[in-house]
């Protein structure tokens, strides 16, 4: 009788681990997935480098070479 119990409450207990272990699992998969700014396109090499030339932070025999190095 006592080692029915024994047997039963193993099985709770593993039960409730993964149950809790689930849980964990799917908040953290779901905290990944809807991090705020991961469904934009992602920028390439060479938006940066507008954006830079576009600041001013090259000049633009510099922006021209560097383009040219990523297009080819």
């Amino acid at each position: 009788m006592w080692g029915d119990h024994m047997v039963f409450g193993g099985f709770m207990w593993a039960f409730w681990i993964l149950l809790i272990a689930g849980i964990i699992l799917l908040v953290y998969w779901i905290a990944r997935h809807n991090r705020p700014g991961e469904s934009e396109k992602k920028e390439d090499a060479l938006d940066i480098l507008k954006k830079r030339y576009a600041r001013g932070e090259i000049y633009r025999t510099e922006f021209e070479e560097k383009k040219k190095d990523l297009l080819a």
